[in-house]
């Protein structure tokens, strides 16, 4: 008798534990407008992963977000990126619509993809979407923190650092659900 509750015990302790990692993962990684990421992830070609881990760090998926900064949406584009992007994409800027899902990520995920591809890497493009791309190409001019002008050996913006930690940690989850 004694076994079998140490077994039914045992039993129960695993579907709570397995509940609660899965509210973990829930809250931290929702999955929130995955159908809009795949179709901008590929109309772009760039990992949709990165697009899902950029958006949760930015904002949380939030659709109205607005930093102190004025960055808006769920991507938290500047207006002048997005109205820049919107022109890349031969199509009509309306800064009212930053705030629609859609269109946020598709300028958003358009604008990661370009940087992604000006600097020819990830981790780069990620740091650029965060600290400007001008940061950036400077940095890698800078002896004290690019060796050979394509790697960065030092981020010497604090947040920056952070940020790109924060995003990879992001795509470590985000990597298995879109494929």
């Amino acid at each position: 008798m004694k076994s079998l509750f140490a077994i039914l015990s045992l039993v129960l302790c695993a579907v709570v534990l397995s509940f609660c990692i899965g509210c973990f993962y829930a809250f931290n990684y929702p999955m929130k407008y995955s159908n809009e990421i795949k179709e901008y992830s590929l109309a772009y070609n760039i990992d949709g992963a990165i697009v899902a881990s950029v958006a949760n760090v930015e904002s949380n998926f939030r659709v109205g977000a607005k930093s102190n900064k004025g960055a808006v949406g769920i991507m938290q584009l500047m207006p002048s990126t997005a109205e820049w992007v919107a022109s890349q994409l031969r199509e009509e800027f309306d800064e009212e619509r930053l705030t629609e899902a859609k269109y946020n990520l598709k300028l958003g995920s358009y604008y990661l993809s370009y940087l992604i591809n000006y600097f020819g890497d990830e981790k780069l493009g990620i740091c650029a979407y965060n600290a400007g791309q001008g940061n950036v190409s400077a940095w890698l001019k800078n002896k004290e923190y690019s060796a050979d002008g394509k790697t960065l050996n030092k981020i010497p913006f604090k947040e920056t650092k952070n940020y790109l930690s924060r995003v990879l940690k992001n795509y470590k989850y985000y990597k298995n659900k879109y494929k």
